[in-house]
This record gives structure tokens, sequence and C-alpha cells, in this order.
């Protein structure tokens, strides 16, 4: 039976709260840090952990702002969105407190790690993998490519899947282009996705009807297939799962 219990960890004098899916296995497990949208650590990047568990892997969905901070509105998220954004060395260090504390959690193979995100999340996931932390695998669902810092040549040392939507008003085109002359020069394994006449948070049944974006079923299914074909390559089989201990900490 899958567990999912919360996740206590902490960033400085932050103390950060998430949610950890899975079951601890005979032998250890891939782990993939998940990251929420702008609009706090809520039901569909829960979900995504969730459904990531249900294949054999240990998930944490990660809280970047502290606290599980739901923000008020959209101007509230926007605002502490723009707390780490406008950091780039604070938003990256909060982004490895999840991957730090999921990599040292027992039943984790600290080897075999990987990182997602959606929107706010998967630009994080990519900032994560810019700075040098050892994934596997990272993905970005939806999410900004511009950054304040590119990588360095050989920063990212894992495998890299985007996937995005051409009639996406966050990210478009020249967007995606700068990026893949970004991972061009860095020289890594980078695939792009760009799925024709989708919008943004693609992903998420919640964004229909808001301005410029909208869930677009086919768009949420392959590239979620994309996600598991680079984990099966990059992180491995999982095997059968036993009991979870509580692991509130």
């Amino acid at each position: 039976m899958q567990s999912m219990q919360d996740f206590a960890y902490s960033h400085g004098s932050v103390p950060l709260r998430g949610v950890l899916c899975g079951e601890v296995a005979r032998e250890l497990q891939p782990g993939v840090v998940v990251f929420h949208d702008a609009m706090g650590l809520g039901d569909h990047v829960i979900e995504r952990a969730r459904r990531l568990a249900a294949l054999g892997y240990l998930a944490l969905a990660a809280d970047l702002y502290g606290d599980r901070i739901q923000p008020r509105d959209s101007a509230h998220a926007l605002e502490l969105l723009a707390g780490l954004r406008n950091d780039p060395a604070l938003w990256r260090a909060r982004a490895a407190a999840a991957f730090e504390a999921l990599r040292a959690f027992p039943g984790v193979d600290s080897t075999r790690m990987a990182a997602i995100g959606f929107c706010f999340g998967g630009s994080t996931a990519l900032e994560l993998a810019r700075s040098g932390a050892p994934l596997a695998a990272t993905v970005c669902f939806h999410g900004g490519l511009d950054t304040a810092q590119p990588a360095r040549r050989g920063a990212i040392r894992g495998s890299v899947l985007v996937c995005t939507g051409s009639a996406d008003p966050r990210v478009p085109l020249a967007q995606v282009h700068a990026f893949l002359d970004e991972m061009a020069a860095t020289i890594v394994d980078c695939e792009v996705t760009v799925h024709a006449g989708v919008q943004h948070s693609f992903t998420n049944q919640a964004a229909n009807g808001l301005p410029g974006m909208a869930y677009d079923a086919r768009a949420d299914r392959r590239s979620w297939a994309a996600m598991r074909a680079l984990f099966d390559e990059t992180l491995g089989g999982v095997v059968a799962a036993a009991t979870l201990p509580s692991f509130a900490r």
C-alpha cells in the first residue's frame, strides 16, 4: 500500500514542510524531488509525487516557500515567487535543501536522483541542474527556460528533458531557442519537446479558463510518458517495496 506523509526539513532558519510519497523497499530506490508551481505545494504536485511513488520511486513534493505557505491569490504568488527568482543563489539553495533532504533519507539511492517540476517548479528543477547538483535526470514541464546564471560548461551532470507548448505566452519560442543554445554550449544530453498549439500549465486541469493557460490531456499524457522513458534510461529499475516507516522529522 502506497504511503504519503509530511516530511519536515529546513533551509537555514526557514522551516520547510514537504510531502514524501512511496514505500521503502528491500533495496535502495531512486529518489525524485518534485517542485511546485507559483501557487505553492498543493494537490497537483502531490498527485504527481503519488504517481511517481506508484511507479516505485521515493518522491518528495518539496516546499519552496517555507512552512508550506499557500499564496492568497496570484499577486501574493508573484511576490513569493519573485523573492526566489530575484535571488538566484537563494533560489538554488532552497531547491538544493529539498534535494539533500531526500538524498539523505534511508532507502534512497543517492546515486540515482532526479528532479522534476511544473511551471515555476520546472524552472526550479533546471536551476538545480545548472547549479551542478548530482542529478541523473531533470524534467521541466511548461516552465520558464531563461536564467540569470547560464550553466557553465560541464555543470549539468545528467540528462535534461523539457516539455513545453508552442502557444505558451510565458515561454515564447525565442526563449526555447536560447535555452537550446545554452544546453549546446554546456555540452549536455538535452531533449526539448514542443507541443504544437499547447498553452501554459498543460498538465494542470485547474488551469482551464485562465489567460494563456489550458489543460491539454494529450500533451500531459505524452510528456509524462517521455519522463518515464527518460527515468527508465537514467535511473534504472525499481524494486518491490516494504512498509514505509514514519519519516516526519
